[in-house]
C-alpha cells in the first residue's frame, strides 16, 4: 500500500472511530448534566430572525463562533431538535480534529502505531470528560486551531496563517501561537515573509470581525473586553489555591455568577487573579523566547512549543472550564517521545480528575465549596501545571535536534 493510500485509509478509519465514539458516549452515559445549548439556541434564533449580534443583543463570543449557533436554529425551533443538531455538528468537529491529528503526525513522520495511539488518547480524553463536551462549541475551536498548526507542519505557511486568523475569530486562545508563527517565518524565510504571514493572520481575523465592527463597534468592544476581563472562575488555578486555603485555614470565600461562569469574589480573588495572570504571561513569554532561541525549522519542535503555549494559556488562565481540556489533548498528542507520552498521560489523568466533580458535583462545589471537589480542583490544576513543565523543561543540557523528514511524508 502506498504512503498516500495508507494515510487516506488512516483518515477514513479515524473519522469512523471518532463518529462512533461521539455517538456512543452520550448514548451510554445519557444526558450531559450541564448544557450550554440553551444559550446558543437563544443566540441562534435571534440571528435567524434577522437580529444582528453585538448590536441587537449582547454576545460574549467571537463572530466565527456564532456559525454553529445559528445553523441548528435555521433548521428547527424545537429545543430537543436543536440539541440534536448541535451535537451532530460537534461530533463532526470531533471527527475533523481526529483526522487533523493523523495529518499532522504524517507531517511529523510518525509511525502508524504512534498515530493510532495519539488518536486513541484524544478520543479517550473526550470520553473521559463525558458527553457535556458536545454541548459546547470548543471542539470546533480546537479543530480550527489544529487545522492551522497542521498546515504549518506541512509547510503551507500562508494557509496556516489564514487558518490561524479564522481560529482567533472563533476563540481568542489560538492567538498564543502567533508569536511562534512569526518567529518561525522570520528566522527561516526573512522579515518580509514573517510580516506577510502576520498580516494574513490579522487580516483574516479582522475581516471576520469587520461587518460587526461597522454595524456595532461598541458591542464588539464590550464582547472582547468581557472575554479578556473575566473574573476568577471557580475551577481555575487561582481558585484552586483559595479553595484549599478555605478548607485548610478557614479563609472566608464568596461566589457569584457572571460572564457566563461561576466565580470567586472579593479582594483575595482579585489578587489571586492578578498573580496567576502575571505567571501565565510569564510562562507564555518563556515559551516564545525558548522557541526563538532554538531550531525553528524543526516541525517536531513547533508542535511541542505550540502545545506548551496552549497549555500555559489554559493552566494559568483566570477561566478553566472543563471543556478546555479538549484543546490541550488535540495538540499535546502530537508531541513525540517520552516527553509526549508523559504529557499525554498527565492530561488523561486531568480529564479523569475533572470528571470526578463535573458535572455531578459541580453545584456542590459552587454553592457549598464541597471539600472533596475543592481539593480535586486544585490537584487537577496542578496536574496541568505539570503538563506544562513536562513540555518545556530541558531533559538534557543540550537537546539534540529530532530526526524528521525535510518534507511531508506521502
Amino acid at each position: 500500500m502506498t504512503s498516500r493510500r495508507a494515510v487516506a485509509v488512516g483518515v477514513v478509519l479515524t473519522v469512523a472511530a471518532a463518529i462512533a465514539v461521539g455517538i456512543l458516549v452520550p448514548a451510554i452515559e445519557g444526558g450531559p448534566g450541564i448544557s450550554d445549548t440553551g444559550v446558543y439556541q437563544r443566540y441562534g434564533e435571534r440571528m435567524a430572525a434577522g437580529d444582528v449580534p453585538y448590536r441587537d443583543f449582547a454576545v460574549e463570543y467571537p463572530p466565527a463562533a456564532l456559525i454553529p449557533f445559528v445553523v441548528p436554529a435555521l433548521l428547527t425551533s424545537s429545543r430537543s431538535a436543536y440539541d440534536r443538531d448541535f451535537r451532530a455538528l460537534m461530533v463532526a468537529a470531533l471527527a475533523l480534529t481526529a483526522a487533523l491529528i493523523v495529518l499532522s503526525l504524517q507531517a511529523l513522520g510518525a509511525s502508524g502505531s504512534r498515530t493510532a495511539s495519539a488518536v486513541a488518547a484524544f478520543l479517550a480524553g473526550f470520553a473521559a470528560l463525558g458527553p457535556f463536551v458536545l454541548t459546547r462549541f470548543d471542539l470546533l475551536a480546537g479543530a480550527m486551531t489544529l487545522a492551522a498548526l497542521c498546515a504549518l507542519l506541512h509547510g503551507r505557511d500562508r494557509l496556516g496563517a489564514a487558518l490561524l486568523g479564522a481560529a482567533i475569530a472563533t476563540k481568542i486562545y489560538p492567538a498564543v501561537l502567533l508569536p511562534l508563527l512569526v518567529t518561525r517565518r522570520w528566522r527561516s524565510a526573512g522579515r518580509r515573509a514573517a510580516l506577510c504571514d502576520l498580516a494574513i493572520t490579522v487580516g483574516v481575523a479582522i475581516a471576520i470581525y469587520l461587518p460587526f465592527l461597522l454595524l456595532a463597534p461598541e458591542g464588539v468592544v464590550r464582547s472582547v473586553w468581557r472575554q479578556l476581563g473575566r473574573p476568577l472562575q471557580i475551577e481555575s488555578l487561582g481558585s484552586g489555591f483559595l479553595l484549599a486555603l478555605h478548607h485548610a485555614a478557614g479563609m472566608p470565600l464568596d461566589w457569584a455568577s457572571g460572564s457566563g461562569s461561576q466565580n470567586l469574589t472579593g479582594a483575595v480573588s482579585t489578587i489571586a487573579s492578578g498573580v496567576t495572570t502575571i505567571v501565565g504571561i510569564g510562562a507564555l513569554v518563556f515559551v516564545w523566547m525558548r522557541y526563538a532561541r532554538g531550531d525553528v525549522v524543526s516541525r517536531a519542535r513547533l508542535a511541542r512549543y505550540s502545545a506548551a503555549a496552549i497549555v500555559a494559556f489554559v493552566a494559568f488562565g483566570k477561566v478553566l472550564s472543563p471543556q478546555f481540556l479538549v484543546w490541550l489533548i488535540a495538540v499535546v498528542v502530537l508531541v513525540a517521545g517520552v516527553r509526549g507520552a508523559v504529557a499525554t498521560t498527565l492530561l488523561l489523568v486531568a480529564c479523569l480528575l475533572t470528571r470526578a466533580w463535573f458535572p455531578n458535583r459541580y453545584w456542590d462545589l459552587v454553592k457549598q465549596f464541597d471539600p472533596t471537589a475543592s481539593w480535586l480542583v486544585l490537584v487537577r490544576d496542578l496536574v496541568l501545571v505539570a503538563v506544562f513543565a513536562t513540555l518545556v523543561v530541558r531533559i538534557r543540557a543540550r537537546e539534540p535536534a529530532p530526526v524528521e523528514s525535510s518534507s511531508p511524508v506521502h
